[in-house]
């Protein structure tokens, strides 16, 4: 067996992500099968890379050699497939986005801002990945969310634009449950709660969380993370959990959504792109259709309709058609 781009990527992530449960969900596969992957990987470099222990994985000397050639050979791969992507006519516009609700509707306003142009959409699960593949040139541009007070760092040579710069996060519940009801919900009032949540945002949530949740006076117990937004929306149909979510999420049979009083956890949405790969009018029109997707979104929530339209200060700026 020869290394290939594939194992550097995979040594690369399982570094990144700190375990192989993260860094398998991260590339779409199994844990079992990424394992394998990396005793495979260590036969071939000589011995292991990690050591392994409850809390995750830490490199071992051998480990971060592998790491330091890894990050080298990948950066000039993307180098060479950014170089050659900008040197050809007409070339798709490549999009990365974490599971954002506007999403949904980001691809029809696309193409109505650049009527015949290839649009090539990709969802990421973590922050972190989507800023080091735009860094590496695999994305041109990216939307992504930062809970609370958190900065998603971003490398040399991005420009970024906040679209939304404040949402209130609600909880999404079963609509059998006895707090169901109410038109608002206190935090502290979920404070036996089981939650769910995506497996690795890296956007700041699950510290934004734990940060409200414990002012409200309680540690959340956090059982469940899973990637499938309609596995988490089924769980929580069926009450076994309950979960942060954007005010702008549809409708899910057997849930409802409501806010949390107070606002004790806020967001934001912004987008960051490669001035390299695309020049400000280009950004401009990614930033005016994901705009309108997010304002087509609100009608889902009256409660957050009323919200939003109390505050025109954080509204998108758009322009007239």
């Amino acid at each position: 067996m020869q290394l290939e781009l594939r194992h550097l990527e995979a040594v690369l992530q399982v570094a990144e992500a700190g375990s192989l449960g993260r860094a398998a969900a991260r590339l779409g596969v199994s844990q079992p099968s990424l394992s394998a992957q990396l005793r495979r990987i260590e036969r071939v470099a000589g011995g292991e890379l990690f050591v392994r222990s409850r809390s995750g994985v830490e490199p071992t000397p051998l480990g971060e050699f592998v790491l330091s050639a890894a990050r080298r050979v990948l950066s000039e791969m993307n180098a060479l497939t950014a170089g050659t992507r900008a040197a050809a006519p007409h070339s798709a516009l490549r999009l990365g986005c974490i599971l954002l609700v506007l999403v949904d509707q980001l691809l029809g306003h696309l193409e109505a801002e650049l009527p015949g142009h290839e649009i090539d959409i990709t969802i990421e699960e973590s922050a972190t990945v989507l800023v080091r593949r735009l860094g590496a040139g695999q994305y041109d541009a990216i939307l992504f969310g930062e809970l609370a007070d958190h900065e998603v760092p971003l490398p040399e040579g991005v420009a970024v634009r906040t679209l939304i710069a404040k949402e209130p996060a609600c909880v999404r519940l079963s609509n059998s449950h006895p707090l169901a009801g109410q038109k608002e919900i206190e935090l502290a009032d979920l404070a036996g709660e089981t939650w769910t949540t995506l497996t690795d945002d890296g956007d700041g949530g699950p510290e934004a969380m734990d940060d409200a949740c414990q002012r409200a006076g309680f540690t959340p117990k956090l059982r469940y993370r899973i990637a499938d937004r309609q596995m988490r929306w089924e769980l929580i149909a069926a009450g076994r959990a309950v979960s942060l979510c954007q005010p702008t999420s549809p409708y899910v049979e057997g849930t409802v959504l409501r806010p949390l009083a107070g606002d004790p956890v806020t967001g934001r949405i912004r987008l960051a792109w490669n001035r390299s790969a695309l020049c400000e009018q280009r950004a401009a029109q990614i930033y005016q259709a994901a705009a309108r997707a997010y304002l087509d979104s609100i009608p889902t929530n009256a409660a957050f309709q009323a919200w939003w339209a109390s505050r025109p200060e954080l509204h998108p700026t758009l322009d007239q058609v």
